[in-house]
């Protein structure tokens, strides 16, 4: 599907968000985990969630979906039953990984596939740690799905993450919270820990890093929590606003977690008038509503500690950067290759077609030049994030745009366009 995007004037009016895609993967796994009735509020509406209801549902979990929350059914430790066909994670990595990390726990064979996207996405990277800790999980000669999993023994690790993702760390979180005895898990650069809070963790700032401690005291227990905003979701939005002259929008109830609002900062560090009200906690997690008003915008360094948390954020940012003063770099962000898309040539390809000089690296780009005025037919690879970027720079264009294969953006986003299209009406 090709999707048409218009020069817009200005975005006006109070933006309803659904739930952070990380946190409902989460509440969803651990609801169903738990022994008992859980209910989740505002759950991520994504096709990505979807899939990892599905699995759950193939594993013998009952949810009843209603508007508005999710009853889930969980069952218990080691209570799943033995799938009668493939688990489809669809294009969820999240769904692929952390799953993998619960089923190395069980009694049963299982197998783990995915869309055309996920089957090239790298897997190795959790089975080779998850088979430190004893699970028997394969996947195949290029490293990628189908993941197997067959029953083994597993065993308490101290372990030094190798690689900055909280898709690892959560997966060997999920393993070793099956077993009496405490692991510890080391992280040097921070990542996502959303499973940390959700499963109420002691963690240990060291020398070494993070430390972090999981075990069977740690199981999920029934629960009911209401699933803030998506931050993520959410900066599409605000650096449409920031760029657009006389816009303002009004977000409530979004995500602030620590390692999640590295593009707020960023965007502010770059002039943008972004406020944070009425801030909160709700089950470990930091909550609050943003204000965002049109600014003026000036690049600046950003910093390699930082990639880590605005890695899904830096497609936006990118365009943001080219409507802001000076060149837009980034650099030490190799893990953008090995996305959805390779999100680096994706991005500089389609940047390229805007008319902007591009110089692409192996970890990064950098943007210099000015937009065309052109009518452009952006690629979205079948990528959510670079579709909805895109979407974002017509809007921008003198003479509007559009993106081909937009119905990806339904992996995070399905109402991405009915939103923008209510901001506009105000």
């Amino acid at each position: 599907m090709i999707q048409r995007f218009e020069n817009i004037d200005s975005i006006k009016g109070e933006l309803f968000l659904r739930g952070d895609k990380s946190i409902s993967h989460r509440a969803v796994m651990f609801a169903a985990m738990a022994e008992g009735t859980s209910v989740i509020r505002n759950c991520s509406g994504s096709e990505d969630v979807r899939s990892t209801i599905n699995c759950f549902e193939k594993l013998g979990c009952k949810f009843e979906i209603a508007d508005g929350h999710i009853k889930v059914i969980g069952k218990g430790y080691k209570g799943f039953s033995k799938p009668k066909s493939e688990l489809y994670a669809g294009n969820s990595g999240t769904t692929a990984r952390l799953i993998s990390g619960i089923l190395s726990a069980q009694n049963f064979e299982s197998v783990i596939t995915g869309d055309e996207s996920l089957s090239q996405r790298p897997m190795k990277r959790i089975v080779e740690p998850l088979r430190l800790m004893g699970a028997d999980i394969s996947v195949n000669k290029n490293g990628t799905l189908p993941i197997i999993i067959k029953p083994s023994l597993i065993k308490p690790i101290n372990y030094r993450l190798q690689i900055a993702s909280a898709q690892v760390k959560s997966a060997m979180i999920l393993c070793a919270i099956h077993l009496d005895e405490e692991s510890v898990f080391i992280e040097q650069t921070p990542t996502r820990n959303h499973t940390e809070k959700l499963l109420n963790l002691k963690t240990e700032i060291t020398n070494e890093g993070t430390k972090i401690y999981a075990s069977r005291n740690n199981y999920p227990k029934p629960f009911e929590l209401t699933v803030p905003s998506d931050i993520s979701s959410a900066a599409f939005f605000i650096v449409l606003a920031l760029i657009k002259k006389k816009s303002k929008i009004f977000i409530r109830n979004v995500s602030l977690n620590e390692t999640r609002t590295g593009v707020i900062n960023i965007l502010q560090q770059m002039g943008g008038k972004i406020e944070i009200e009425n801030e909160r906690e709700e089950k470990g997690e930091k909550v609050g509503d943003i204000r965002v008003y049109s600014s003026k915008l000036k690049n600046v360094s950003i910093p390699k500690t930082i990639i880590p948390n605005i890695i899904d954020e830096i497609p936006i940012l990118s365009v943001a950067g080219i409507f802001a003063e000076g060149n837009f770099r980034i650099n030490n962000a190799k893990e953008l290759r090995v996305k959805e898309s390779d999100r680096i040539k994706s991005l500089c390809n389609n940047f390229r077609k805007a008319g902007l000089i591009v110089d692409e690296f192996e970890d990064g780009f950098e943007l210099s030049g000015n937009v065309s005025n052109a009518e452009t037919l952006f690629e979205s690879y079948g990528d959510h994030r670079i579709a909805m970027a895109f979407g974002v720079l017509n809007m921008l264009m003198k003479k509007g745009g559009s993106v081909n294969d937009f119905e990806c953006v339904g992996v995070s986003n399905p109402q991405f366009v009915a939103q923008i299209n209510n901001l506009c009406n105000k």
